[in-house]
């Protein structure tokens, strides 16, 4: 995917720039009562070198801990019933949710959401090989108070380089909120993206997507059972030439939020992303995936209002558009036609 959600547990990290941290499996019987952290700073001593409840807390604050789909937060208390799953960060990690000054192009904020312009090049969350300067980093400099929820309040995210809006929860309220309006696909969210090929018609790519298992940095379409559900809606918007090689100005909409989504399904049906050569992509005229998050709109968590933003793409891709024959600005204002 592009767009990465949170409301169904942890999802499958950036794969940008490292392999995942493994993970362990715990049965929480003997910890019936008790403060997750607690317990699992007694169930991995001896399992895990230098694990600390300390430790624990910080992977809990980066959403590394979860059970039944769901993350969990230092003091939750377990019912005994649960398989919790521990993603074993390294000691780099441990600093990983501490505030940074990062420049952030906020578009709103209120007590209860904060939309951002994510730029070109800014991870949105600590993962290996980017532990700071993250914008989780930069949220918790921004507002301090994130500190407190899973994330920093992040509840989807985008890739490195993929520009455009996400939505970031300031209050256990919007938090819910949020990851239930991701959860039942009420929320939308809209991408344009520069393809190969000529899209004739609108398509639907519904196709399960997990790791790939010959080249296990990438993700790919996988049987039901190896992967996750995952479909994307394809609308085509203008017509256009890249050396030589047709292409497509595309909106995406999801209905799903899985790790390189619209990499992966543009790429699987042959119409892969220009300048994305991790799936199939050819570079040229952008050093980048051609992929920006344009239109996002949800209900608001305090007043049920529904509430909608959009916003322009960055230079590289609006130059990568136009040196393909593309009126950009004619086909940027015939994407807000439904």
């Amino acid at each position: 995917m592009s767009d990465t959600d949170y409301s169904q547990g942890v999802p499958t990290p950036d794969l940008d720039d490292a392999a995942p941290e493994p993970t362990l499996r715990i049965a929480a019987a003997a910890g019936a009562g008790q403060r997750v952290d607690r317990f699992l700073a007694t169930a991995l001593a001896g399992r895990v070198p230098g694990v600390s409840r300390t430790r624990l807390q910080h992977w809990l604050a980066l959403g590394a801990v979860w059970s039944d789909e769901r993350a969990l937060l230092p003091a939750t208390r377990l019912g005994g019933f649960e398989t919790i799953n521990v993603q074993v960060l390294p000691r780099e990690a441990d600093r990983s949710f501490e505030p940074d000054p990062v420049p952030l192009v906020i578009l709103h904020e209120d007590d209860d959401v904060i939309v951002i312009d994510k730029h070109v090049g800014l991870v949105a969350h600590p993962a290996p090989g980017n532990w700071r300067h993250t914008l989780l980093n930069g949220l918790l400099h921004h507002r301090p108070a994130l500190a407190a929820l899973p994330r920093a309040g992040i509840v989807h995210r985008l890739d490195k380089d993929t520009s455009g809006l996400l939505v970031v929860a300031t209050s256990e309220r919007a938090l819910a909120s949020l990851s239930a309006q991701l959860a039942d696909r009420s929320m939308s969210r809209r991408y344009l993206a520069l393809a190969g090929g000529h899209l004739e018609a609108p398509i639907t790519i519904d196709a399960p997507i997990g790791r790939d298992p010959r080249v296990r940095t990438r993700m790919a379409v996988v049987s039901a059972a190896q992967g996750k559900p995952a479909r994307t809606h394809v609308r085509p918007l203008a017509y256009g030439m890249a050396r030589g090689s047709p292409m497509t100005l595309v909106e995406c909409r999801l209905e799903s939020g899985r790790t390189h989504q619209i990499r992966v399904h543009l790429g699987h049906v042959g119409q892969p992303l220009l300048g994305d050569p991790i799936y199939g992509g050819a570079g040229g005229t952008i050093d980048r995936q051609a992929l920006h998050a344009w239109r996002l709109a949800f209900r608001h968590p305090a007043t049920g209002e529904a509430v909608e933003w959009t916003t322009e793409p960055a230079a590289d891709f609006v130059a990568a558009v136009q040196a393909c024959g593309i009126d950009a600005a004619l086909a940027f204002e015939q994407a807000k036609t439904p």
